[in-house]
This record gives structure tokens, C-alpha cells and sequence, in this order.
């Protein structure tokens, strides 16, 4: 079975993509949000991968559509209530995603007390890498996070600047629900996260590790 399912392709067929929001105190700053005192966690479905080649789909429902670069984890086997002292057994790689935010829908769902599913799990919305191995990455919380829109420096940010671990979040994740293989979890994105319009241009990368480049496309429907 798990020569049919390559880990280094888990987006095709990976279940579960975990997000943890605002895991950065500069990110939740310049979005006028309490810093949390317990991961803040959401979804994407598996239609949102985008992997590179293909576009990010901009809403046709969103005037504003954001990045948010992120440090993604990839789960190598099922886990159910995680020790966190055993959580980084349970880790096959990591991979640069972009948890794209339609940040005028998110900004009315906040205001009604909805979820933020309209804002943040349309198709393409989770933009992905290629696939890193655990042991190209000794330490994931030294990692320096870049991302340019047309060549532009948005983004800059280090995992070292995470609120929460990552043994923390999978073991957290994993006592509200079972993580698989192949699912990913998001850990959060630093300060920087702006707006995009169509036919910008984004390159981002994981210094020294892997980079990305994405176009971006506006749906008529």
C-alpha cells in the first residue's frame, strides 16, 4: 500500500489538512487579535492542494484575497492522543504551504460569529512544495520563512518564533482528532500576509530547503 501511496505526493491523496491559527504573537498583532492562550485550529478540505504548476484560485465571492506562508508538517503514520514526548515519531517531512485567506469574507464571518469556512477552504486555497524529507530538516524550529509577490519581500519570518511546538500541535491535534498518514498540519504564518490580485506573481521558500512559485487566477464562478 505504501508503494501506491508515495509520501512525497501526499497531496494526492492525503485525508486531513490541520490548520493552527495565529501561532505567531507579530502575526496576531497586525491582525488586532489576542495572542492565544490554546492553538486556534480550523480545516481545508483536499481539494484546496494546489501543488506548484498548477494556479491559486482567487474567489470569484472575494475582493481580497491574502497569503499566509506557512511551515507545514507532514504526518508519516495514524496517531490518536500523541504523547507530546513521542510526537516527532510520528513525522515523515515538511513542506512550504500558502493557507490563502479571502480576508473580506473572514473579516464578515468574524463579525456574525460564523466559520471562517467561505474565507479560508476554496479550491486551490492551500498552495503546497515539494515534499522535504524529516532528515533534511534536523531542527524545524530553526527554519527561516520567505515569500515575494512579483519580487516584492512580503513575508519574513523564523519558526523559532512559534507559539506553540510543534510536538505540542500534534499531540493537541491528535486528542481532538486522529491524525493519519499523510494528513499535514499547518503551523501558522508570521507578520507580513497581504493582498494578491490576479496574475501576480508568488515565489516563497524555506531558506536553504525548498522554494515554490505559484500565478494567481480569478474564477468567474
Amino acid at each position: 500500500m505504501a508503494a501506491c501511496r508515495p509520501l512525497s505526493r501526499f497531496w494526492e491523496w492525503g485525508k486531513n489538512i490541520v490548520c493552527v491559527g495565529r501561532n505567531y504573537a507579530d502575526h496576531a498583532r497586525e491582525m488586532q487579535s489576542a495572542v492565544p492562550s490554546e492553538p486556534v485550529l480550523f480545516l481545508k478540505p483536499s481539494t484546496a492542494y494546489a501543488p506548484e504548476g498548477s494556479p491559486i484560485l482567487m474567489p470569484a465571492y472575494s475582493l481580497n484575497l491574502h497569503h499566509e506562508l506557512e511551515l507545514a508538517v507532514v504526518m508519516g503514520r495514524r496517531g490518536r492522543a500523541v504523547p507530546e514526548a513521542a510526537a516527532m515519531d510520528y513525522v515523515a517531512g515538511y513542506a512550504l504551504c500558502l493557507d490563502m485567506t479571502a480576508r473580506d469574507v473572514q473579516d464578515d464571518c468574524k463579525k456574525k460569529g460564523l466559520p471562517w469556512t467561505l474565507a479560508k477552504s476554496f479550491t486551490a486555497s492551500c498552495p503546497v512544495s515539494a515534499f522535504v524529507p524529516k532528515e533534511k530538516i534536523p531542527d524545524p524550529h530553526n527554519l527561516k520563512l520567505w515569500l515575494k509577490v512579483n519580487g516584492e519581500l512580503r513575508q519574513e519570518g523564523e519558526t523559532s518564533s512559534m507559539i506553540f511546538s510543534i510536538p505540542y500541535i500534534i499531540s493537541y491535534v491528535s486528542k481532538i482528532m486522529t491524525l493519519e498518514e499523510g494528513d499535514i498540519i499547518l503551523t501558522g504564518t508570521p507578520k507580513g500576509v497581504g493582498p494578491v490580485k490576479e496574475n501576480d506573481e508568488i515565489q516563497a521558500g524555506i531558506h536553504g530547503v525548498v522554494s515554490m512559485r505559484f500565478k494567481v487566477e480569478k474564477l468567474e464562478y
